[in-house]
């Protein structure tokens, strides 16, 4: 069964073969605006093919799980996704989570509302204990969403990541599944 979860302005749907041409709409469309955040693209990356690899590769991956977001009123246009990727299991029960949003569609609070709920489905659903972002300290936009989802900064990483061709610094931003004092 392919479940869709839902928030009060948005859906948020697992990867699915079917959205091929709607991720590359996405990253085409937001190709500029994410470069600054993501490590450089080859242009493949912006092709059906690629995208329907990728998509494959989502559905069968059971250390990942990535979730497309949509606006209630518009199912055929992807305004972003959350990816939960390297899902730990055993004494660990944790993973990292990534994040991007079309740039048509920021500071109406659809990424806060979207992490919100992919953090409720990743402690509730999967059963994990810890969820960690790791994010550029420039990147005051996205400290700012990982903070009102209740992320806490547990501290700096020198060069963590090679982002847009450079070594970049990063804060581990991370959530707990535990219940409130």
């Amino acid at each position: 069964m392919h479940t869709v979860y839902e928030t009060e302005h948005l859906l948020l749907k697992p990867s699915h073969i079917s959205y091929s041409d709607m991720v590359v709409d996405y990253c085409l469309r937001n190709k500029v605006f994410l470069e600054e955040w993501e490590p450089v693209r080859e242009v493949e990356f912006y092709t059906r093919e690629y995208q329907l690899k990728q998509l494959c590769n989502d559905m069968e991956d059971k250390n990942s799980f990535r979730l497309w977001i949509f606006k209630k009123e518009n199912e055929e246009k992807i305004i972003g996704c959350l990816s939960f990727t390297n899902i730990m299991r055993g004494a660990f029960l944790s993973c990292f989570l990534g994040y991007k949003l079309d740039e048509q569609e920021i500071n109406h609070g659809y990424m806060t509302e979207s992490l919100k709920k992919g953090t409720e489905i990743m402690f509730q659903d999967f059963g994990l204990h810890r969820i960690e972002a790791n994010i550029m300290p420039k990147n005051k936009r996205s400290l700012r969403v990982a903070e009102k989802a209740g992320f806490y900064n547990e501290g700096l990483s020198y060069k963590y990541l090679k982002i847009n061709g450079k070594w970049e610094d990063h804060i581990h931003m991370v959530l707990l599944n535990e219940p409130s004092l």
